[in-house]
């Protein structure tokens, strides 16, 4: 996998942390490294040990949004 790409990644979370056994980060890859990969979120940049990564797999772009609907004049 090439920076760029979107991608989702389920990792297992660190001994303690809420929220479960593991997590998911869906974004941008930005980085990838030895140690670590880090993925762009919608709302924050997430550095995941590669030793804790479970699965990782391409996805889609994001579809564009569209404008909201406007009701039309009678």
């Amino acid at each position: 996998m090439t920076p760029g790409e979107r991608l989702v990644v389920r990792y297992r979370l660190a001994e303690g942390q809420a929220g479960g056994h593991f997590s998911d980060a869906l974004g941008e890859l930005r980085e990838v490294t030895e140690e670590s990969v880090s993925i762009q979120t919608r709302t924050e940049l997430v550095r995941i040990p590669r030793a804790a990564i479970t699965h990782a797999k391409r996805v889609p772009q994001a579809p564009t949004r569209r404008r909201p609907r406007v009701p039309r004049s009678e």
